[in-house]
């Protein structure tokens, strides 16, 4: 970024650009680059922390036939500001399935832009777990540049305070893009009146062949079912707790390592647990 975002771009129409103008432009944004080549297995695994203005991007090649598995959990300080950016190109008949985690900072922006070639496949699993005056957001742009990749994009927000979590997808397919087959979908819990959702998936599509889904939905916990656990025993906090959990596992069901899904389920239980 070289100008800072206004209103006016829609890809930040939902940011706390009051916050990002106040470390603007102290810091210019390094970039690094992660490669796994061609038929080989890597993993990509950010913990962010700490405090100032984090503003990296991060450009990572997977080679035709190579896959990458993703965890991003974004737990920096309070009064942080988090701009990440994470450019990602899958060769033909590469795969990627990515975890995020967005619950830091006052803001804490987690984008990625995801280009397919030929027989890629993406999925994207994306929790945001956000409380106080918080800002927090995922925002991807997956780009279908070649016949048959896939893509799916799963996030899951849940707000409480007067937190703002937000979820701006796209999926842009080329006209090389035949039987592109991609899926969007998102959903958010408010825990408090003073809490807002922001959702804004989009659908580009330039061939004539594709299969394009995406749905969006913002909503409170369903009062019949913590009625039911309250009914049976259940203490109203741990209630919600439980059935938010079940709301937010839904981003994790695409983790096929049995280990890897259960320290995520863990991960998240305990970053529920502490915003309780």
């Amino acid at each position: 970024m070289t100008a800072l975002p206004t209103r006016r771009d829609e890809a930040w129409r939902y940011s706390d650009l009051a916050a990002l103008g106040e470390v603007w432009p102290q810091a210019v944004a390094a970039e690094r680059g992660v490669t796994i080549a061609a038929g080989e297995t890597g993993r990509l695994d950010e913990l962010l922390s700490g405090n100032g203005w984090l503003n990296d991007r991060v450009v990572v090649s997977v080679g035709a036939g190579a896959s990458l598995t993703g965890f991003i959990d974004q737990g920096r300080d309070a009064d942080t500001v988090t701009t990440q950016l994470y450019d990602i190109t899958l060769e033909a008949g590469a795969q990627a399935h990515i975890v995020i985690i967005n619950h830091g900072g006052c803001f804490g922006r987690i984008a990625l832009d995801v280009a397919l070639k030929d027989g890629a496949d993406f999925d994207l699993g994306g929790i945001i777990i956000g409380g106080d005056a918080q800002n927090l957001e995922i925002i991807t742009t997956v780009r279908h540049l070649g016949p048959g990749a896939t893509s799916r994009q799963v996030v899951r927000c849940v707000v409480g305070g007067r937190a703002v979590g937000s979820y701006l997808g796209k999926v842009a397919v080329a006209r090389a893009g035949q039987k592109t087959d991609a899926a969007q979908s998102f959903k958010a819990l408010l825990l408090a009146r003073g809490a807002t959702a922001n959702a804004k998936p989009e659908l580009e599509i330039f061939a004539d062949d594709v299969k394009c889904a995406h749905g969006a939905t913002v909503g409170e916990l369903d009062k019949n079912a913590l009625f039911y656990l309250e009914s049976r025993g259940v203490p109203p906090v741990q209630a919600q707790a439980l059935l938010t959990r079940a709301f937010l596992s839904d981003a994790l069901a695409g983790i096929a390592d049995d280990a890897a899904r259960e320290a995520a389920e863990a991960r998240v239980t305990a970053l529920l647990e502490a915003a309780s």
